[in-house]
C-alpha cells in the first residue's frame, strides 16, 4: 500500500525534493542580495531596472502602437468569446451532453501528475508567461507609464510572470491608454499561439488534434486517415526481422486495410505465421513479409511487434510538411496550448485577471465609484460562477480530471 501511495503522489513528492533543493540553493549562494526573495514555497525576483529594458526593446514605436489597437478591439472578442464558451458549454451539459466540453485547470501536482507532462508545462510555461508580460511593460512603455519593477514568482508549482507599472501614473493615464496595456499580453498570447499553429500545422500530428477540436477545418487541411503510425519497433520480434522502421504507416496487415487504431481489431494474428504489411515510408508504399511471434501475456494471440499510435496518419493537403521529432511537436503543442488558453482565460472579467481591469477601465469615468463598485461585484460573481459551473459539471460529467 505504501508503495502504491507513492506511486499516486510522485509528482507531489518530486516537488517537495525540488523545493528543498531550491531552499537551500538560494541560501547558499544568498540570492536575498540579487533581487529575491525566498519563503517556503515562494520564490520572487524583481527587477528594479526594467523600465530601461523595455526602452531598448520599444525600437519600433509605429508597429507596437498598431499592436496595442488591434489589442484593444481583440480584448473584446475574447472575453466575449470566453463568457460565450462558458455559458454554451454549461447549456450543452443539459441540451446536448455530447458536445460538452471538459473544463479543468492546470494545476502542477494537482491536475497534472505525469512526469512528462508536469515537465512540459515546467518548460513551456516559463516562455508564454515572459512574452505575456514583456507585451504588457512594452505597451506601457509606448503609453509613457513607468515600470517600477518586473520579474517573477514561483508558488509551489505554479509560476507566474509580472512587470509592476507605477500606480499613480497608471491611475492617472487616459482611458485608451489603459486598455491598450491590460489587453497586450493576451493579445501577445493569442497571436504568438498562431506562429506556433503555423509551425505544428503542416505535422499530420497536428491533424488529430484539428479533428478534436475542429473536423472541419480538418478537414480543409488534412486529408482522410490512411494508416496508423509505428511509434517503436519491439526487440527480438518480426517487425524488427523485416525491417519495420519507426515513423513506418501501417496501410494493410493481410489484405485488411488499414485507417485507425480500430481497424487492428479486425486482424486474427497466428503465431508462427507471416503477415503480410503494407506501410508507407517516405512516400512510397513498401510491402513487408512479418513472421508473426507469440503474446509474452497470452501464447495463442500473435504479435507483429510494434508498438503503434493511438492516432491515424492524416496526410497534409499542402505538398510538404515538418517532420517534427515527437518531442518536439508535443513541446510546441504545450506552448500552442498554454499561449492560446492563458491568453483567453485571463481575458475573463474576473479578479485577479487582466480581463477584470480592463471592463474597470472602460467602465470607471462613466459611473460613480458605488455603482461601479457594484457592477464589478456582479461581474465578477457571473465570470466565477461560470468558471466555477463547468469545473463542477466537468467532475459530475467525468470525475476529477488529473494528466
Amino acid at each position: 500500500m505504501a508503495f502504491e501511495f507513492f506511486g499516486e503522489n510522485l509528482s507531489i513528492f518530486l516537488l517537495l525534493a525540488v523545493w528543498v533543493m531550491i531552499l537551500a540553493g538560494a541560501k547558499m549562494l544568498r540570492l536575498e542580495k540579487h533581487g529575491f526573495e525566498i519563503k517556503p514555497f515562494m520564490l520572487t525576483y524583481k527587477n528594479r531596472n526594467v523600465s530601461n529594458t523595455l526602452d531598448r526593446m520599444l525600437t519600433n514605436k509605429k508597429i507596437v502602437r498598431i499592436f496595442a489597437d488591434v489589442g484593444v478591439v481583440l480584448g473584446v472578442i475574447m472575453m466575449l468569446f470566453a463568457l460565450w464558451f462558458l455559458i454554451n458549454n454549461i447549456i450543452n451539459f443539459f441540451m446536448v451532453p455530447e458536445q460538452f466540453s471538459e473544463v479543468t485547470l492546470l494545476v502542477p501536482g494537482v491536475t497534472i501528475r505525469s512526469i512528462p507532462n508536469l515537465t512540459y508545462f515546467l518548460l513551456t510555461a516559463p516562455i508564454v508567461l515572459v512574452i505575456h508580460e514583456v507585451a504588457h511593460g512594452i505597451v506601457a512603455r509606448l503609453e509613457k507609464i513607468k515600470v517600477n519593477s518586473g520579474g517573477f514568482a514561483i508558488i509551489i508549482a505554479i509560476i507566474a510572470g509580472f512587470v509592476e507599472p507605477d500606480e499613480e501614473e497608471f491611475g492617472k493615464a487616459r482611458k485608451l491608454s489603459k486598455v491598450r496595456v491590460l489587453a497586450a499580453g493576451s493579445t501577445s498570447n493569442v497571436l504568438f499561439s498562431f506562429v506556433i499553429i503555423g509551425l505544428l500545422m503542416f505535422n499530420p500530428m497536428f491533424g488529430n488534434v484539428l479533428e478534436l477540436v475542429s473536423p472541419e477545418v480538418r478537414g480543409i487541411l488534412y486529408d482522410d486517415p490512411m494508416g496508423v503510425p509505428v511509434l517503436q519497433i519491439m526487440e527480438n520480434t518480426g517487425a524488427e526481422l523485416a525491417g519495420m522502421q519507426v515513423n513506418d504507416i501501417i496501410t494493410n496487415v493481410d489484405g485488411i486495410p488499414i485507417r485507425t487504431s480500430i481497424d487492428f481489431s479486425y486482424i486474427n494474428l497466428t503465431p508462427g505465421e507471416i503477415a503480410n504489411v503494407t506501410v508507407l515510408r517516405e512516400g512510397q508504399m513498401i510491402n513487408l513479409s512479418v513472421p508473426v511471434t507469440e503474446s509474452p501475456s497470452e501464447p495463442d494471440k500473435g504479435l507483429l511487434g510494434i508498438i503503434r499510435g493511438a492516432f491515424p496518419y492524416l496526410p497534409p493537403k499542402v505538398p510538404y510538411y515538418i517532420p517534427w521529432p515527437a518531442p518536439v511537436f508535443t513541446f510546441l503543442l504545450w506552448v500552442w496550448m498554454l499561449s492560446f488558453f492563458i491568453g483567453i482565460f485571463n481575458m475573463l472579467p474576473m479578479f485577479p485577471l487582466d480581463g477584470e481591469k480592463y471592463v474597470s477601465s472602460v467602465l470607471e469615468h462613466k459611473m460613480s465609484k458605488r455603482s461601479l463598485l457594484a457592477t464589478r461585484i456582479g461581474i465578477n460573481v457571473l465570470a466565477f460562477g461560470l468558471l466555477g459551473g463547468n469545473i463542477a459539471l466537468t467532475v459530475i460529467k467525468s470525475g476529477f480530471i488529473a494528466i
